[in-house]
């Protein structure tokens, strides 16, 4: 054997076997960054999902909790009306059965029945006005592009509508004064605003008192509101000239639920005394006195 064939065999010996490396799925030790930048892409988007998965399921069950919540308020509201309308019709029924009690005990004559919610229907109509049937007045308000009914009305009340929209009804709507706080009542002339020293005693001299008090005030607001407004526009817009505009309409504002008893005849004489003693007391120029009566009005004799 030559020294070249001895030296072969020697390197075939010593040189590792590869077979069972080459089988063994080879690892990458170094990854590209267009690789690693799709790893991170793609973890991103997962993550975003995953986000968007839990919004809209936190959405779900927020509007589920709010459409149950809303289910339960018109439950317990419509618990709480019906418990209310029990209690009032319960309460009437009391009220009527001691009325009849009470009036058959001094001999007075029986009260007609008791009638219902929805029973109504069968109150006659005021002397001039014509009854229409159901149907047809449904068709004519149909005609006058009107709604055909509305929340709880009753025929008489649609009746009653039809007649005011056609102009035919028996009883014209009461007309408004044009003074800074608009009323029924008939004013009178400033010569007939003189009131008398007394309360009349008579129905008829009460009602001619109110309107002579309401067209005394409404004279008093409107010469008010002109000498405001004749003053500068400096004045106007000044501290004090604010102060007296706002006095102005307060005064205006707290004289309306006297109008409202005037028109009514519901002002009883602990206060129509006094206020006719103001009014006179300020036609003759005696403001002092006015001042005082208002006072007395106001807190009593301190």
């Amino acid at each position: 054997m030559d020294f070249a064939s001895l030296m072969s065999a020697q390197i075939s010996k010593a040189k590792p076997s590869t077979t069972s490396s080459s089988n063994e799925p080879s690892q990458k030790k170094y990854l590209k960054r267009s690789e690693l930048k799709a790893q991170r892409q793609a973890a991103y988007v997962a993550e975003q999902k995953a986000l968007e998965t839990a919004r809209i399921e936190k959405l779900t069950q927020k509007r589920k909790f709010e459409e149950d919540e809303a289910l339960r308020n018109r439950e317990r509201d419509e618990k709480r009306r019906r418990l209310a309308e029990e209690s009032r019709r319960r309460r009437e029924e009391e009220e009527d059965a001691e009325e009849r009690a009470r009036r058959k005990r001094v001999g007075l004559p029986e009260l007609p029945p008791l009638k219902r919610d929805g029973e109504s229907e069968g109150t006659p109509l005021p002397e001039g006005e014509e009854d229409v049937a159901d149907e047809e007045l449904v068709v004519k308000l149909r005609e006058m592009n009107e709604p055909i009914t509305l929340f709880g009305e009753t025929h008489r009340q649609r009746l009653r509508r039809y007649w005011r929209l056609t102009g035919k009804e028996s009883t014209p709507a009461p007309v408004l004064s044009t003074g800074p706080i608009p009323t029924t009542l008939v004013l009178v002339p400033e010569s007939e605003m003189k009131v008398a020293a007394k309360v009349p005693e008579g129905s008829e001299g009460r009602k001619f008192l109110f309107r002579q008090l309401a067209s005394y005030f409404t004279m008093v607001l409107q010469e008010w509101a002109v000498a405001l407004a004749k003053r500068d526009e400096s004045v106007k817009t000044s501290f004090q000239g604010k102060a007296a505009y706002n006095a102005m309409v307060q005064a205006r504002d707290n004289m309306r639920p006297l109008f409202k008893r005037l028109e009514k005849g519901e002002l009883e004489d602990g206060i129509l005394e006094p206020v006719v003693e103001i009014v006179k007391a300020a036609q003759e120029r005696r403001y002092v006195d006015a001042n005082d009566g208002y006072l007395r009005l106001s807190i009593g004799k301190a």
